[in-house]
């Protein structure tokens, strides 16, 4: 009898989470397993990347409603004379749009949102909160499951959230996952009591698939040097340093295009400052794109600018088609680099960030033999599947 699991995660849209999702679904036999997905919202570029044998669980119509623009869901729901729900709806808004730290806000307005979440009827063998947050919440109080699995994708540190919440959550889990061996570090650091829970397993990342969706032409004329770098628009990923570096080496004279594939909130902030250093033809957002690499395969350099990090995905990928990358220094950079053998790790700044691209602008033979060092090794993880089914 096929074993029964349950994957949570809010949506498909481009994310290193979500790709990591799709890239663990692919690997999976389901011969001996059957898949649900709950999305929070049914939507995002690698929603059609689901495996065919895959359910996503339909919303009850509360949910539904709720998840509807503030507006438009208390209309919805007061016409239904769901009163509660649009009490609810309207203190769910107002605690996502207090001054502060927006991790935070996302879990305290959980209490609200949990109203319109259905309890789930099917018992699984195995329910996932793919992504912290919400995923883990709704895992834990939602879903009934013999087991239940979080999966931490980041520094925990970084993100500032409230540790004291988040453990009352974590206990309840029998397996905790995270993408690192730094990021597992940092977790024991900050909830001890769980260390006997931790478990790594690696961002499954599939060369075979990488290399055949590179083959797809793009429409791009190289001129000059091409910069790439993959990541949601969002304080986190550094692009607003990379803009200011960016603008640093054009005024030093370098030819280069750098381009940026992802989407967030932060886009007219970014916007805003490609013009006032007038950059338009230099440092270009082209959104999201349901297949990055072959934008990968042409880039001359990755670059990933980050403030912060848990395993970066694009990283994996860049190093599969032997790219030469500079990376910032943030906790869990050396997780993925050897300064000057497999990239750059410069220093968590604009300085930084704008020497670590010259250099290897200006040197070509140090980007050959970082190319050289790349390729002489698998950088394939298909294997992490095995240690998923270990735990389920």
């Amino acid at each position: 009898m096929k074993k029964q699991l349950l994957f949570i995660i809010p949506s498909l849209a481009a994310g290193g989470g979500e790709k990591s999702l799709i890239n663990l679904l692919s690997q999976i036999d389901y011969d001996q397993y059957e898949v649900d997905v709950f999305l929070f919202a049914k939507k995002g570029v690698f929603l059609s990347f689901l495996p065919p044998q895959v359910s996503v669980l339909n919303h009850s119509v509360d949910f539904e409603h709720f998840s509807l623009p503030v507006h438009s869901a208390i209309w919805a729901l007061a016409k239904r004379r769901r009163w509660k729900l649009v009490y609810n709806r309207l203190l769910y808004f107002l605690a996502n749009r207090r001054m502060g730290n927006t991790a935070q806000n996302e879990q305290y307005a959980w209490k609200y949102l949990k109203q319109a979440c259905p309890q789930l009827v099917k018992t699984y063998d195995a329910a996932i909160g793919f992504l912290e947050k919400s995923s883990t919440y709704f895992c834990v109080e939602k879903v009934n499951a013999k087991q239940k699995i979080g999966w931490v994708h980041i520094d925990y540190n970084e993100m500032g959230m409230d540790a004291t919440y988040d453990h009352t959550y974590f206990k309840e889990m029998s397996t905790i996952v995270t993408v690192s061996h730094e990021c597992a570090r940092v977790f024991i650091e900050q909830f001890p009591s769980l260390k006997y829970k931790v478990k790594v397993i690696h961002n499954i990342v599939s060369p075979t698939i990488i290399y055949e969706m590179s083959r797809q032409n793009i429409p791009l004329q190289k001129q000059m040097l091409t910069l790439l770098t993959i990541g949601r628009l969002h304080p986190q990923k550094g692009l607003d340093m990379a803009i200011e570096a960016c603008s640093r080496l054009v005024r030093k004279g370098m030819k280069l295009k750098w381009y940026i594939i992802g989407e967030g909130q932060e886009r007219i902030k970014l916007e805003r400052l490609i013009r006032i250093h007038q950059l338009e033809e230099h440092f270009i957002l082209l959104g999201q794109q349901a297949n990055p690499y072959p934008w990968l395969d042409v880039a001359d350099i990755y670059v990933q600018p980050s403030r912060f990090e848990g395993k970066a995905i694009a990283i994996d990928e860049a190093k599969i088609l032997h790219k030469p990358i500079v990376v910032t220094n943030y906790t869990t950079a050396k997780d993925q680099i050897i300064d000057r053998v497999t990239g750059l790790i410069v220093d968590l700044n604009v300085d930084g960030i704008e020497k670590g691209i010259s250099l290897l602008m200006k040197d070509d033979a140090l980007r050959k033999q970082l190319t050289v060092n790349l390729s002489g090794h698998s950088y394939g993880t298909e294997s992490e599947i095995d240690k998923f089914y270990q735990i389920v």
